[in-house]
């Protein structure tokens, strides 16, 4: 009762942020009932998909200060058991979604009680390790169909399928994922406030002031990063659903593993709204970067240098990224 309390509070943020939260979901659940292209509705369940993914790092992350960079090996291993179970025993995604977290749960216990013994940079590039190690499994595997992928052939189901999650238009993907991107929110405005969140805060400070306090510091980054590992692996599950095509390199890349960092560190990191804003200025950036400027006769490449270089301008600024910009210019206006 008391988490579900702390979930739906947010006195503790100014009436205007709370204004625009409020339109920003508005306009979130009426967009689709206006016209625009097939291609503002990907990147917009890209946005949401990102945003989730935001979240789950920001735990570990944002609170805990742990640069974890090996994420995307938990989006594979959600994406791959959906797929697998959906493809051999005809799973439903609502069952085979739950085991896919239990399996990524299972393996960030594995691998994180030896992980975080390490510290600072050490801990990121295990973390790039352990990811790496397991794509290259996933791309032998057989079971997964090695690098060649698993391909999800919607015309075997009778569409709208809310059991199984296979739709022919974007709409239906919308509105699921739109529901976690709610879920999300209402959960990590609890995680924040929860007994979880301030040894986090604490332990990010000062690791030694926190275990003077009786925290148990590895236990609770063993804990956090759990629920990181839950966060990305249950929209890796509807990510198997909603591409229909799952490969190690579009789902287990390092490339993923840093945009999903990215996002959370330049929005804001250790903020509720960052991971969103984060994923809000880079999803679009990068998609209609692309789309305008990437496939231009003698302009490929010119889309990366300015998504790069934005990117540098906004760090540069404020190292606390674009939240931490909002909270300066409100310390600067009160004084």
């Amino acid at each position: 009762m008391e988490t579900l309390k702390n979930a739906l509070d947010f006195s503790d943020f100014p009436g205007l942020d709370l204004i625009l939260a409020a339109s920003v979901a508005v306009f979130l659940m009426v967009f689709p009932f206006f016209a625009h292209s097939s291609f503002a509705m990907s990147t917009l369940i890209q946005f949401l998909i990102f945003s989730l993914y935001g979240m789950g790092w920001n735990t570990i992350g944002g609170y805990g200060g742990q640069v974890d960079l090996g994420k995307a090996q938990y989006l594979g291993i959600g994406a791959y058991t959906t797929a697998v179970m959906l493809l051999r025993w005809n799973m439903p995604f609502w069952i085979s979604m739950p085991i896919g977290v239990l399996f990524s749960v299972t393996w960030s216990f594995i691998i994180g009680y030896p992980l975080f013994k390490l510290k600072g940079h050490y801990f990121a590039i295990a973390t790039i390790a352990t990811s790496l190690v397991l794509k290259d499994f996933f791309e032998v595997w057989d079971l997964v169909g090695g690098s060649r992928g698993i391909e999800i052939l919607a015309g075997k189901y009778q569409t709208p399928d809310f059991v199984h999650l296979i739709f022919k238009g974007d709409d239906y993907y919308y509105y699921v994922i739109l529901v976690f991107f709610f879920i999300g929110i209402l959960f990590m405005n609890a995680f924040r406030k929860s007994r979880l969140g301030f040894q986090l805060r604490s332990i990010k400070d000062n690791e030694d002031i926190a275990r003077s306090l009786g925290i148990n510091v590895h236990w609770a980054k063993i804990k956090t990063y759990a629920i990181a590992t839950a966060f990305v692996s249950a929209v890796g599950s509807f990510h198997a659903c909603y591409v229909k095509n799952i490969e190690p390199e579009d789902t287990m890349s390092l490339d993923i593993s840093i945009l999903i960092a990215l996002m959370a560190m330049l929005g804001g990191a250790g903020s509720l709204w960052g991971p969103i804003i984060g994923a809000a200025v880079l999803v679009p950036l990068k998609s209609y970067l692309k789309e305008w400027l990437g496939a231009q006769a003698g302009m490929v490449g010119i889309d990366l240098i300015l998504y790069g270089a934005i990117i540098m301008i906004i760090s540069a600024a404020e190292p606390r990224g674009i939240w931490g910009m909002v909270e300066k210019a409100r310390r600067r206006k009160q004084s």
